[in-house]
């Protein structure tokens, strides 16, 4: 088989013409879309790219609102901590909770500590900071990655089943869960217990996330019962 110049570039990852039409590998497109989102984010001064997939699914599904109380679990560098701000305004209240210390955010409605969310304490320091329950959980904890896929997703899967663990001990009735998770066989499993305590539950990949990522966010909205 002779190989064309158009499919020789387009291996390479170049975006060419043809016939007068811009091809364009599928390598490139992914390629461009990385580095918009890690542009746009030192643009709009956000501390991480991350930001955009929180604020697409906000978008969609509106699980923040003006006011709310919102709790960022694994918020560092800050990304979703800023953005959950702009979102919540002035008469809201977003604490940020993570393992390694967070830069602080000079507003008076953020508060960030360090902290590991499978520490036990954990949920009484966080009631401790909030104004009043919660109305919003947002998880985008990640393990160490080991490079062994099975133990990399038991763990995030794990850490899944914490967030959700403190999001139904601090969550008002009818608040709201987003954690991330990844692909693979305990998902299910883990989707059925977010539908235990939540009335709708949606599986969700926001075009921020890097489509060779394994990366899946859990939504759950309108909690059945507080904790």
């Amino acid at each position: 088989m002779i190989e064309s110049a158009s499919s020789r570039f387009i291996v390479k990852g170049y975006p060419i013409k043809i016939k007068g039409k811009v091809v364009l590998s599928k390598a490139w497109v992914k390629e461009r879309k990385r580095e918009y989102y890690y542009r746009k984010a030192k643009e709009e001064k956000y501390r991480s790219r991350a930001v955009y997939k929180l604020l697409q699914a906000v978008e969609k599904h509106r699980f923040i609102q003006p006011g709310n109380v919102v709790v960022d679990l694994g918020a560092a560098p800050g990304g979703w901590t800023q953005a959950s701000q702009k979102i919540v305004g002035d008469m809201g209240f977003v604490l940020g909770v993570d393992i390694k210390p967070i830069q602080p955010i000079e507003l008076p409605n953020v508060h960030t500590i360090t902290g590991d969310i499978t520490d036990p304490q954990i949920i009484e320091r966080i009631r401790e900071l909030l104004p009043r329950p919660a109305d919003v959980v947002i998880s985008d904890v990640s393990p160490s990655i080991s490079g062994i896929w099975e133990l990399d997703h038991a763990r995030q899967i794990d850490l899944a089943r914490q967030s959700l663990h403190i999001a139904t001990s601090i969550l008002r009735p009818k608040g709201n869960l987003f954690v991330k998770t990844f692909q693979g066989d305990m998902l299910n499993n883990f989707i059925n217990e977010v539908k235990q305590h939540f009335a709708f539950v949606r599986l969700i990949k926001p075009k921020a996330s890097r489509a060779r990522s394994a990366e899946l966010y859990v939504l759950g909205m309108n909690l059945k019962r507080a904790g």
